[in-house]
């Protein structure tokens, strides 16, 4: 029988530090709420954009980028050329050849390498401070994985948002 509690419901994580169990469990709701919403949208709809909001293609492709970037800032890595690249095609139909399927299933392999990168942290280093962009902004490790945490589940909600209004037309 599958548990429907919400993923911070069903207990800790298994390897994944105390401090950053919450981003964990985000992650994981996301992926739950996002193969929940999405299985039976039609794909015909991926790159609608009612009352000019962003796509459900757009959500799909940020949600995967973000942690993408977020994470390799977290490791004190700098965008490479193919990150840089997604990122600057991220809501561009004329530029996205990927199906539906293969949008979520990127964001499942996402989620999956950040839980991954979570059970390596030491949590003595979530204070030590890293930086954004080329610009350098000062942030600390855990504000990235906060913040790649609330991030996420915001555009789970934007996306949730227009695949009910695109579903219901």
């Amino acid at each position: 029988m599958e548990d429907k509690r919400e993923v911070w419901q069903r207990g800790p994580l298994e390897n994944i530090p105390a401090l950053l169990q919450p981003v964990g469990h985000a992650l994981l709701q996301a992926r739950e709420e996002l193969f929940d919403m999405m299985n039976s949208f039609s794909e015909k709809l991926l790159w609608e954009r009612p009352a000019n909001v962003a796509s459900p293609a757009f959500h799909l492709q940020h949600l995967t980028g973000v942690l993408d970037r977020l994470f390799t800032y977290a490791r004190k890595e700098q965008l490479s050329g193919d990150q840089l690249y997604a990122l600057s095609i991220e809501g561009n139909q004329m530029e996205t050849s990927s199906s539906m399927m293969e949008l979520i299933e990127l964001f499942d392999k996402q989620v999956d390498l950040s839980i991954s990168e979570l059970s390596n942290v030491n949590s003595d280093m979530l204070t030590d401070v890293r930086t954004i962009g080329r610009k350098q902004i000062p942030t600390t490790l855990i504000g990235l994985y906060v913040h790649a945490a609330e991030h996420t589940m915001r555009h789970i909600g934007q996306l949730l948002v227009t695949v009910k209004v695109l579903k219901d037309k």
